[in-house]
């Protein structure tokens, strides 16, 4: 599958949006990828997912983890390419933990992925928590890259699409500087 192909069917289903835009990071930008637009149709989540499994089907995967709530269906599909078990972590009290149960073997090779990253924030505390309890990650992997390199993982990142985007900082951002208000679709800053 070609970044044409994947950029059309974000393109296609409303994903790729474009406006003003405070993202997860706290930063601004002008384009935003909303992949549960895509996500919410099982036959192309599986189809993305498959693509994204195909180029760790060499790393004898055992478990495959996600941040909540992006990463959580990519978790999940691209485990189920990869015969693999499914995990997420998700945020109490502002910190990224380890719930409902799960657990990270001593050793256990571990796929982390995304459906976004830009900063690479909340993707950089999963790995935190599967290095300190043991786990070896073999491999990062997200449906969009739109760090161009600066997330914390920086080349290391596998990718269907990299997108050259505009990032601000808020006190830098050309949008609020001209009034133009802004949206916040974001998990962690999510307002209507």
């Amino acid at each position: 599958m070609s970044q044409e192909e994947v950029r059309r069917i974000f393109e296609e289903k409303g994903a790729l949006l474009r406006g003003h835009f405070r993202l997860s990071s706290g930063r601004h930008s002008d384009i935003y990828m909303q992949c549960a637009l895509v996500l919410q149709y099982p036959e192309l989540s599986s189809r993305l997912c498959e693509e994204l499994a195909r180029k760790f089907k060499g790393g004898r995967v055992e478990t495959v983890i996600g941040p909540a709530i992006g990463g959580i269906i990519v978790s999940y599909e691209v485990a189920r390419h990869l015969s693999a078990r499914s995990l997420f972590m998700e945020r109490k009290e502002g910190c990224m933990t380890l719930r409902r149960g799960f657990h990270i073997e001593k050793g256990e090779r571990i796929l982390l992925v995304e459906d976004v990253i830009t900063t690479g924030k909340s993707l950089k505390e999963v790995e935190e928590i599967v290095r300190k309890r043991g786990g070896e990650i073999i491999g990062i992997g997200c449906l969009v890259d739109r760090s161009e390199g600066k997330s914390p993982f920086g080349k290391q990142v596998t990718s269907l699409i990299s997108l050259k985007t505009n990032a601000w900082e808020p006190s830098l951002c050309p949008l609020c500087k001209k009034g133009v208000p802004i949206t916040t679709p974001g998990t962690r800053f999510y307002s209507r």
